[in-house]
């Protein structure tokens, strides 16, 4: 079976900022899902394993060849599917060879790969792909069709080792499946960085990386987080008895210093009425202070114990921030129509985007809508219209009064160049700054962060930014529009977003294809979008 192994890796960036310090690990056959908060490595990490980055220190031993495909693809429109695929010269050598060309040239650029064809139409296949022309261009497919035939052209290399970075986002459901069921039959060593539940508990094993160290956790993600429960609990119980164990030596410690100091002056009175020598009486008293120092010396030490063992305790429990809030200015009476939409229509690449009668959409009253369908449906170009980014050739969109909310998947409603606090003035300029600071705080950006710019955030930390502002503007949001929340989030960054909409009192639309986020956030109605028509 093949297998990575790490001996001492140590990597720091060109600013001497280091990120891994004299890691060891293997990850052995079979399925490995890596989990971590974002910034702690993970994408840096597989691009260790693949060879893009070298380390500082130590060394990476992988055995066997790699696939590796990043979250974020390179990315050439003008490209082709066969270009991406990797087989383009050897499809031009098979059809030079059938019009009669057998150039020893030709021979080469075949090699063993006779059955590319063949091959690559089952791979595509099984993807969803089947009809995927060869000569087709990147920039005429969707997001979630780039990732499938990049993932296409791994698994066509035949990798013993494949890396994959959050290869789920931007897939709808039905190629999430098909992504499911391709990776369940891959033989070889599989390292997944992902925030999709379901995937993780496909695993064999979740690997996490945590504080500069990986520890792994055999089973599927269920089963790790039953594990991380059980040992959460198992930890705060620890700090209560450790608290409980320094209370009570520190009371032990003071409660003999007072018995020392009551025989000390006890002692000293009874040599005084005894008319002792003052050799003697002094000798009586050297001791007496000796024992005493030793005591306290006894009482001191179990008393840094304790407290030794209390950071320990301390150490041991997860400190994963929650965001917890209440909005009450979002609030959206039931029943009030927030949005009124007829006959939606619009022009994408000379053809019309839906279906002849056009879009009609009602929104009322504080709903939650999950907006679903297959990539290129239009879901997007859809929340695009329903905000007003984009004007409708066809139809009319009715807003009642208040602000609409429109978060796209690039998450780029802030200006980058503005500090969070900055941003937060912009859209709420009433506020004084003491209140702008609590709210900033209960967004868990504290201190330094508040005065970083946007542009130097982690995807996690801008989408809190973002919300902080958008939930608390001038005027507050009665429509939230959500494109693919999630999308590059750690599990921990979801459950903050999770936080935030559940104390949300306005209405909010939320494309996203990770059901257990929907589950999470109360979703009451669904929306699907096929063929041009929304149902």
């Amino acid at each position: 079976m093949s297998s990575i192994v790490s001996s001492h890796l140590s990597f720091g960036w060109n600013d001497d900022t280091p990120l891994f310090v004299d890691l060891s690990f293997t990850v052995p056959g079979g399925r490995t899902g890596l989990v971590a908060p974002n910034g702690a490595g993970k994408s840096t990490l597989l691009k260790l394993v693949a060879g893009e980055l070298s380390p500082t220190g130590g060394g990476l031993v992988v055995d066997g060849s790699v696939g590796y495909l990043p979250q974020t693809l390179p990315f050439e429109a003008d490209r082709t599917v066969a270009d991406v695929l990797g087989v383009a010269p050897v499809i031009a050598a098979l059809d030079a060879l059938a019009a009669g060309d057998a150039s020893d040239a030709v021979f080469t650029a075949i090699g063993d790969d006779w059955d590319v064809e063949e091959r690559l139409r089952a791979q595509l296949d099984r993807l969803g792909l089947a009809q995927l022309a060869m000569d087709r261009a990147l920039g005429s497919l969707s997001g979630g069709e780039v990732v499938s035939v990049g993932l296409a052209a791994q698994l066509l290399r035949r990798p013993d080792v494949l890396l994959l970075d959050e290869p789920t986002n931007n897939l709808d459901a039905e190629a999430r499946g098909r992504l499911y069921s391709a990776l369940d039959d891959f033989g070889g060593t599989l390292l997944v960085v992902s925030h999709d539940r379901v995937l993780l508990d496909r695993m064999d094993r979740i690997a996490e990386l945590r504080r500069g160290e990986i520890r792994f956790y055999g089973g599927t993600f269920t089963e790790y987080e039953a594990a991380l429960d059980a040992a959460q609990q198992s930890a705060e119980s620890d700090v209560r008895n450790a608290e409980q164990l320094l209370k009570r030596e520190k009371r032990q410690m003071q409660q003999a210093r007072e018995r020392a100091a009551k025989r000390s002056g006890t002692a000293a009175r009874n040599v005084k009425d005894a008319g002792l020598p003052k050799i003697v009486a002094g000798k009586l008293k050297r001791d007496a202070q000796e024992s005493a120092a030793k005591s306290d010396d006894v009482h001191a030490k179990r008393v840094d114990d304790a407290r030794s063992r209390l950071d320990q305790a301390e150490r041991a429990v997860r400190d994963d921030d929650v965001i917890v809030l209440d909005l009450p200015d979002t609030d959206v009476p039931a029943g009030r129509t927030v949005l009124a939409a007829r006959g939606l229509q619009i022009r994408v690449g000379g053809r019309d985007l839906f279906a002849d009668k056009g879009i009609d959409l009602d929104i009322r009253g504080p709903e939650r809508i999950a907006l679903t369908g297959g990539n290129g449906a239009g879901k997007s170009t859809l929340l695009r219209l329903v905000s007003g980014d984009l004007v409708p050739e066809r139809g009319e969109v009715r807003r009642a009064d208040g602000r609409i909310a429109y978060l796209s998947q690039r998450l780029d409603l802030l200006d980058p160049a503005r500090s969070v606090a900055e941003s937060l003035a912009a859209f709420a300029p009433s506020l004084t700054h003491t209140r702008r600071m609590h709210l900033l705080a209960q967004f868990l950006f504290r201190g330094d962060l508040v005065d970083l710019p946007v542009a130097a955030l982690s995807g996690g930390e801008r989408l809190r930014a973002t919300l902080v502002c958008v939930l608390n503007a001038e005027p507050a949001p009665q429509l939230l529009l959500l494109d693919e929340p999630t999308n590059n989030l750690d599990l921990v960054s979801v459950g903050q977003l999770e936080s935030a909409l559940n104390a949300y009192r306005g209405a909010f639309v939320v494309v996203s294809h990770d059901e257990s986020f929907l589950a999470a956030i109360g979703v009451q109605r669904r929306l699907r979008l096929a063929d041009g028509v929304l149902s």
